[in-house]
């Protein structure tokens, strides 16, 4: 995990209704989130997907990305504090 990838804040959320919140620190998790937990293939989930992998390369900020992640698991109700 690079300094470069970290998210200023830690967006919280909780996957399953019983599950216990997980806080995501970077795009690394952010990412691994959207492909092993959320499931349904909507366009806020591709455009968080697309700007990890972004970030990632180098082509754009974390907070861009940490926006679309926040979107994203709005959508799938799983954010639980932002």
């Amino acid at each position: 995990m690079t300094r470069l990838s970290r998210f200023e804040r830690p967006v919280v959320i909780q996957v399953t209704r019983h599950g216990s919140e997980r806080m995501v620190f970077d795009v690394n998790d952010a990412a691994a989130i959207l492909l092993r937990d959320l499931h349904r293939q909507t366009e806020k989930r591709k455009v968080a997907m697309n700007a990890c992998l972004q970030v990632l390369r180098g082509e754009i900020h974390p907070p861009a990305a940490r926006r679309a992640f926040v979107a994203a698991a709005l959508e799938a109700k799983i954010l639980r504090s932002d």
